[in-house]
């Protein structure tokens, strides 16, 4: 057996298009490299510009090569009885194909196999199977990037590396990865064939795994994991004698030994004081940390010495499952170095971020795939990751295509969990996380995560009495959230499409098929019962379309956004004749669920009372699952549509471009600081909020009206600090305001504003070489943007990227922008925090337009109705205090280190011509601010970073300074 690895570089992607060059390596089936073969191929056309700017392969270059008929002679001996192998091998095939067959020979005929389908499958938990990022991952050398030869190098390599995974797994593994991918594709005869070749070699399968019911698992039974500290209470009266600073002293010369360059933060030593004295005290704290301070540390020091030394549990809570993450990997490994005790901490996370192993066993033995290629790989790379994974956490796949679909299928939830009945339970994802956040001494969870505990009557988190709460800025926003409704479409749709997919598959067309079989005396009239429901979901769907349609048409006359977006706040006295039409739709809809759910809930306890069946109890369970779901959905829609919560307020949103399937109806409760109030504030001992912008104008006031902490300071619970910044901000940031600016108000603008816009943008681009992130509050303006900025720095050798052009993904368009570091990043909403671009790669942001919410949106209408019934200004109190935060956290892209330096433009003159201008400069921390005209600021940049100007082709260009080693 040998495989043909082949990468082709074509003048294009059309059928007219042609090769202009080759490259192939041929690889052993004991994954040798035995030949090369590459060449240049002189095209019949000219090779365009984008071509030679992707490639550098240019007219030149191929102007003396071979035809393709010539190479073609050459190549096919290769190709003899080979499979062919690429990096998506359905291009490379086809133009292979065509290629051949132009030239009269037959098309090539053999198995082909991708190796992206490979590395989905082998490595899912890769960030990326784009072949430059996974050659950069692997370490495998790859010099010339969309050249033939050299991707068909690294191709054979990573070739190379797959089938040697693939020969190392479990062979339990990899029998089961063959049995799942569709008998009809060359990746299932390949898995097939590896399968065989184990098969023949493999005596004793390795020890390293957990092996239960035919799957090879990393994870053992979670009843397993034991405490930290073994001899209950060493630790604790080890520090019983052990004051804190004695502690902080200990952990500082650890961290000294550890990195001989250590140098104590003034900041984050007084957040290490500031944290410990608030539990000491039993009080709250509001701390304002900025960037470089090493917040995590700053809390997870204290809060183990205290959590330990009190015998306590202590809570931490992050607005991002990212940062999650980054505790989980950076801050608690470094944390084990360093402190002078074990500790355990947990990562505990929403109950659908686990897999339940009883759904995807069931999934994979029914092989009840919705797409039916794209599941057996998903299936495939998860069967693999068990092999791997201690969580069942999904943040650790890469999930693409419908991978995510697949997901909701087999996800963990509470309505369909069978407890100790499950054959799983005992290696069950969920119930270890759980099992571990009661046993550790910090347990790590989300905003999301400790309202969605308050709903759930405190039942999901271990119980606590003293919280961290990072990213705090995001709570309330996140409580409104939770402690609200949403409802669209998809709500019922995706319950509907559980209980009956097709004809003959869904939860309900299950429990026909094994209840018939069953031989119950009551099996006939079960049936029965099931074939009178079916129908009438159908009905229902259709009862739904209707109601969406009608809610659409209630929202199609208001203004869309740029994007396409459409809002509309809902209120008794206000509805429209669509709405009444919906509200009567509503009305059936509610009755007939009703009718429905009460008789399957019937059926279900007694098919429970007399079948003892393990599979029929399993979807029985995921049955009543479903029936939850839309008794709260029923529930929740009838309390939308009735209006009638004076202390909430109810929207409608949707897209013009995707109709009634894009609508979503809202209610959220108008203020949430007295909830925050009774379920935190005033019931627990001590609370940490922290995050880098908390205050306007150097005080927390408005950070504690929202969180509902107004006048705790005067009653003693409460300490507000603010942290010095670590960095020097006078010298290392320079705030440029263009004065000449036209002043905008509204989110209107003209072509003269624009036309300015784009040319500012351009000359500061041109002299930065790029390495420019550029806020908008707008997509319609980004995307006015976007076409002439692109157009106007072509010439300059200056990519431009922009958010929902280029890529909706933040995390893709980031990484494309370090990559090419001579880019503009044009980025909105999530760009303007939670991007970390350190270093070289960013050393101008511009802010076009300050940060305002629309004052038409349905919450902030509200909260701003309120606060006039309060007799306060709605913008002073809200507007501008929300807009400063979201400002403070755009600048804060910048300087991400004591080695950044740079230049952000604030182009919306606001700052400097109005009343409250002031609000958000003197909210910065410190850098250096200067008005001038537009044409001046490229001199002044220039002059600013003088010291990272170099010479680059004859001309001067800015590039940032080399980091100190």
């Amino acid at each position: 057996m040998k495989y043909a690895v082949l990468d082709l570089e074509t003048t294009g992607h059309g059928t007219e298009d042609q090769i202009i060059q080759v490259g192939l390596v041929i690889v052993n089936d004991e994954l040798q490299i035995t030949d090369k073969f590459s060449t240049f191929v002189k095209p019949r056309i000219a090779i365009p510009e984008f071509i030679t700017n992707l490639t550098g392969i240019d007219h030149a270059m191929t102007k003396h090569s071979p035809e393709w008929d010539e190479v073609a002679l050459k190549l096919l001996p290769f190709l003899e009885d080979a499979v062919l192998v690429a990096h998506n091998v359905g291009f490379d095939a086809s133009f292979l194909d065509r290629a051949l067959q132009e030239s009269g020979y037959m098309p090539f005929l053999g198995r082909k196999l991708d190796t992206i389908e490979l590395l989905r499958i082998l490595y899912p938990s890769l960030t990326s199977y784009q072949l430059g990022m996974v050659t950069e991952q692997f370490g495998i050398a790859h010099d010339h990037h969309h050249r033939a030869d050299s991707d068909a190098a690294a191709t054979a390599e990573i070739f190379i590396t797959c089938a040697r995974k693939l020969r190392s797994l479990p062979l339990l593994t990899v029998q089961r990865l063959s049995s799942l991918i569709d008998e009809s594709k060359d990746m299932q005869w390949f898995l097939a064939e590896q399968a065989a070749r184990m098969e023949q070699h493999t005596v004793f399968e390795a020890s390293d795994y957990d092996y239960y019911r035919q799957f090879a698992l990393q994870a053992g039974e979670w009843s397993e994991e034991k405490a930290p500290r073994q001899e209950e209470g060493t630790d604790a009266e080890w520090l019983a004698d052990t004051s804190f600073e004695q502690y902080l002293n200990d952990v500082k010369r650890r961290f000294q030994e550890l990195f001989p360059g250590y140098e104590e933060r003034e900041a984050q030593s007084r957040m290490f004081q500031e944290v410990h004295q608030s539990f000491e005290e039993g009080k709250h704290l509001l701390i304002e940390a900025g960037t470089g301070t090493g917040k995590s540390l700053g809390y997870l020091i204290p809060a183990l010495y205290y959590s330990i030394r009190h015998h306590t549990k202590m809570v931490v809570s992050t607005h991002t499952i990212n940062l999650q993450e980054q505790l989980r990997h950076r801050d608690l490994p470094l944390l084990a170095q360093v402190l002078p005790f074990p500790f355990k901490a947990s990562i505990l996370k929403g109950r659908g971020n686990y897999l339940c192993m009883r759904k995807f066993e069931h999934k994979l033995n029914a092989r009840d795939y919705m797409a039916k290629g794209e599941d057996g790989i998903t299936a495939a790379s998860m069967v693999v990751w068990l092999s791997e994974t201690e969580t069942g956490d999904q943040e650790e796949l890469n999930f693409s295509g419908r991978g995510a679909e697949f997901w909701s299928t087999v996800a963990s939830d509470a309505n369909s969990c069978l407890n100790r009945a499950c054959p799983w339970f005992k290696r069950c994802y969920y119930h270890r996380a759980k099992h571990e956040s009661n046993i550790a001494d910090v347990c790590i969870t989300n905003h999301s995560m400790l309202f969605t505990d308050v709903q759930a009557d405190h039942r999901l988190l271990p119980a606590y009495n003293h919280l961290v709460i990072d990213e705090a800025h995001h709570v309330e926003e996140v409580a409104g959230k939770h402690l609200g409704t949403q409802v669209n479409y998809f709500t019922l749709i995706s319950s509907l499409t559980r209980m009956q997919k097709d004809a003959r598959s869904g939860i309900l067309h299950t429990l026909r098929h094994k209840l018939r079989d069953d031989g119950d005396d009551h099996a006939e009239a079960w049936v029965e019962t099931i074939d009178d429901c079916i129908p009438k979901l159908g009905e229902l769907k259709e009862q739904w379309d209707k109601l969406f349609e009608f809610l659409f048409n209630d929202i199609a006359s208001v203004q869309a956004e740029g994007d396409g977006t459409l809002v509309k706040r809902l209120s008794t006295g206000e509805t429209s004749e669509h709405w009444q039409e919906a509200v009567a739709i509503e009305g059936n809809i509610h009755v007939e669920l009703a009718r429905m759910i009460k008789t399957l809930e019937k059926l279900i306890g007694d098919v429970k009372e007399r079948s003892e069946e393990q599979s029929v109890q399993g979807v029985l369970t995921d049955l009543n699952g479903c029936l939850r779901d839309l008794s709260r959905l029923k529930d929740e829609l009838r309390m939308m549509t009735k209006l009638e919560q004076e202390d909430f307020v109810f929207w409608l949103e949707g897209n013009s471009a995707y109709r009634h399937r894009s609508i979503q109806l809202y209610a959220a409760p108008i203020d949430v600081s007295r909830k925050l109030q009774q379920y935190f504030f005033d019931t627990k001992e001590s609370i940490v909020l922290t995050s880098a912008t908390l205050t306007v104008k150097k005080t927390f006031q408005y950070a504690e009206e929202q969180l509902g902490l107004a006048g705790y300071e005067e009653k003693g619970k409460l300490r507000a600090v603010q942290l010095p910044s670590p960095f020097q901000y006078r010298e290392q940031a320079l705030v440029i305001v263009p004065r000449d600016f036209p002043l905008l108000k509204g989110a209107s603008y003209n072509d003269d504003y624009l036309n300015k816009l784009v040319r500012s943008l351009r000359d500061v681009a041109s002299g930065t070489r790029g390495r420019m992130l550029v806020l908008f509050t707008s997509y319609r303006m980004l995307r006015s943007v976007y076409d002439p900025l692109k157009e106007s720095l072509a010439e300059a050798g200056i990519n431009v990227l922009g958010q929902g052009i280029d890529s909706s993904n933040r995390t893709k368009l980031t990484r494309r922008f370090l990559q090419q570091p001579e880019s503009v990043l044009l980025g909105t909403s999530s760009f303007w925090e939670g991007v970390d671009i350190p270093g070289e790669s960013l050393i101008c942001l511009a802010i076009v337009r300050l940060p305002f919410q629309p004052p038409s949106h349905p919450v902030l209408e509200a909260k701003a109705e309120l606060l006039q019934r309060r007799n306060q200004n709605p913008f002073m109190k809200l507007s501008i205090p929300g807009a400063v935060i979201k400002f403070k956290q755009g600048f804060g892209r910048l300087v991400r280190s004591s080695q950044d330096k740079g230049i952000v433009i604030i182009y919306d003159t606001r700052v400097i011509e109005t009343f409250y201008g002031k609000h958000f400069l003197y909210s910065l921390p410190g850098p250096k601010i200067e008005t001038m005209h537009a044409d001046q600021m490229v001199p002044r940049m220039e002059e600013w970073l003088s010291d990272r100007i170099v010479a680059a082709d004859s001309e001067a260009r800015i590039v940032p300074a080399m980091e100190e080693e």
